[in-house]
């Protein structure tokens, strides 16, 4: 048996047939497809891939107002930079180039802290982008957000005198947007999507505005980015001019783990801020790299969340003597969806070995449905997960500003912005991670009440005198709950703005938070089932019956949540065991 380090609490995770996208093999380089490892049946299909712990909030500092418009006098000289803020946790520096960014790498930057550089061709590219934008404002051409306003102000022309304030405006008008800050793995995520988007070479930006993104990410400058206000239709514009205002020397941002203004951040990491130049400012906000920050995290820790589920479920089916002829391969292929067969050819390879599973007639002739369709179920949710997948990789590396400045020289007004296909993708991310908690809450009450399980009422010791896990199913239902509320889909809603210019808009980085906030719920979820199936299996005293993989993803949660042997809160436990497994895989 392989097993994966989980770096946080130096303990092992037992490895399922299927490693987690980012598991927690430091120093490890991506190698294979997340999707199609997802159905892998071999260890020969696995990946190893460099991941960490991810830092859930900003220091506890508040971030304060934004500051008023116009460049802001440092505080104090700093007479030389303070020390770098991050340990990078693996020697990897990916390569921004605009069009091979995978997820798997940019969660290595967002979450682990690894390095990333610009392309020598992309460099090319964008040089010869912004000579093409210099030309047209040479010419006195009309361009959209150019050499005109925005927006319904489109057809309101911008004299030569007045092209960058445009861009200085743009940016201060835009950043209006309310509460909590973004987490700073999703900050990171964003700078390093925007600086991949224009390294594409058809945004027009200038090379040092460009290098100054890339350097925030490599010296962990974190701007300071409200998590509401966007629409996600032109681009998510108001946190991506939060972001901006740092590379001008304005708004706030996080370093070496102090909030402070943007230009105090700058000097201390010994950065310069930019003045932007012609079309740099809506270059630097139209795009739907808030939205896709959120989506392609939750894609990685959704991943986790689905292979965890596994877990539990297996430990589950040994706590209940579950049937596992409901896993036959020949059956299963009488309805050919792969996701379902490479469940359970999965939970096959986790139970092997198992003297606590039965075959059909030996106890029972079946299973109630939350055992018996966890093929069906968890697949159809992997089928989920893979299109989510696909289409946050596909964003990646997708242009999507406005006006796209094209090879031939021309600038063209288009809807590349628009977060349609992400949104669509975070919505149904969402009723996958909620179904894979739905059935686990279930089997969980399966567990807890003795007129289904037959154990101890409550998996109590001295039922009536404790009440052993009573309440954990409650707030099981109570997470599943306010999941279904959260997975209303996010896309079909759609107010216009931009005095009904901008008259169809997405929702997209709300579906992608709701996405994300229905993960961690469900993470908590399975967490509740694995500590219900380990107090199950503890009273009956089961544990060498068990399969060999079980009984290795038995000892490393119980070093986190022991079992009980009489009444105690297990509030820190479901905590501690749903962090533990959402930074590493099973």
């Amino acid at each position: 048996m392989s097993f994966v380090i989980n770096s946080k609490k130096n303990s092992a995770a037992p490895a399922s047939g299927v490693e987690d996208t980012t598991a927690s093999v430091r120093g490890a380089e991506a190698t294979a497809d997340p999707a199609e490892a997802t159905g892998a049946t071999s260890a020969s299909r696995t990946e190893a891939l460099a991941a960490g712990s991810i830092d859930a909030a900003w220091p506890n500092e508040a971030a304060g107002p934004i500051d008023a418009a116009g460049p802001i006098e440092p505080a104090g000289p700093v007479k030389e930079p303070l020390p770098h803020p991050l340990q990078k946790a693996v020697d990897k520096t990916v390569v921004l180039d605009g069009s091979s960014l995978t997820v798997e790498d940019l969660y290595a930057v967002a979450c682990v802290r690894a390095a990333c550089v610009i392309s020598d061709e992309a460099w090319h590219r964008v040089r010869a982008s912004r000579a093409r934008v210099e030309s047209h404002v040479e010419a006195g051409d009309v361009v959209y957000g150019v050499t005109t306003g925005f927006g319904k102000l489109s057809d309101v022309q911008i004299g030569p005198e007045d092209v960058e304030q445009l861009q200085v405006n743009l940016i201060r008008s835009h950043a209006v947007g309310t509460g909590d800050p973004f987490p700073r793995e999703v900050v990171r995520a964003m700078l390093v999507l925007r600086a991949n988007a224009l390294a594409k070479g058809y945004s027009g930006i200038r090379p040092e505005t460009l290098q100054l993104l890339v350097d925030l990410v490599n010296h962990g400058v974190h701007p300071v980015v409200p998590s509401k206000g966007s629409l996600g239709a032109s681009g998510d514009l108001a946190p991506l001019a939060h972001m901006a205002l740092v590379l001008m020397g304005e708004g706030r941002a996080e370093y070496a783990g102090q909030v402070m203004r943007g230009c105090d951040a700058l000097q201390a990491a010994g950065l310069q801020p930019v003045r932007l130049g012609a079309k740099e400012g809506l270059a630097l906000i139209n795009g739907t790299q808030a939205m896709t920050s959120v989506g392609s995290i939750t894609v990685v820790e959704a991943k986790r969340l689905g292979l965890w589920a596994e877990v539990s479920a297996a430990l589950t089916m040994e706590a209940l003597r579950g049937i596992v002829s409901v896993l036959d391969p020949a059956l299963l292929a009488t309805r050919p969806h792969p996701e379902q067969e490479e469940v359970a050819a999965r939970l096959r390879r986790r139970l092997s070995g198992s003297q606590r599973v039965t075959a059909q007639g030996e106890i029972r002739v079946q299973d109630p449905y939350s055992i018996r369709c966890i093929p069906q179920v968890h697949g159809a949710s992997w089928q989920a997960w893979k299109y989510a997948h696909e289409r946050v990789s596909v964003e990646l590396n997708a242009a999507t500003d406005n006006p796209i400045v094209l090879d031939d020289g021309r600038i063209l007004s288009g809807g590349q912005f628009h977060g349609q296909p992400v949104a669509i993708a975070m919505d149904l991310l969402k009723v996958a991670a909620a179904e894979w908690a739905n059935i686990a809450e279930r089997r969980i009450e399966r567990l807890v009440n003795p007129q289904l399980s037959g154990l101890s009422p409550f998996l109590a010791k001295h039922p009536g005198l404790e009440s052993g896990l009573m309440i954990t199913q409650y707030v099981a239902a109570a997470l599943v709950s306010e999941n279904k509320v959260l997975a209303h889909p996010a896309s079909v809603d759609s107010i216009p703005s931009s005095a009904n210019q901008e008259d169809h808009v997405s929702m997209g980085t709300i579906a992608a938070r709701q996405a994300r906030e229905i993960v961690q719920n469900a993470f908590r979820v399975i967490a509740i089932e694995l500590i219900c199936a380990s107090q199950a299996l503890y009273l009956q005293g089961v544990e060498d019956e068990i399969s060999p993989e079980n009984r290795a993803a038995l000892a490393w949660i119980r070093e986190i949540a022991p079992p009980l042997d009489g009444d105690a809160s297990v509030s820190e436990a479901i905590e501690a065991l749903a962090e533990a497994i959402r930074e590493v895989a099973p």
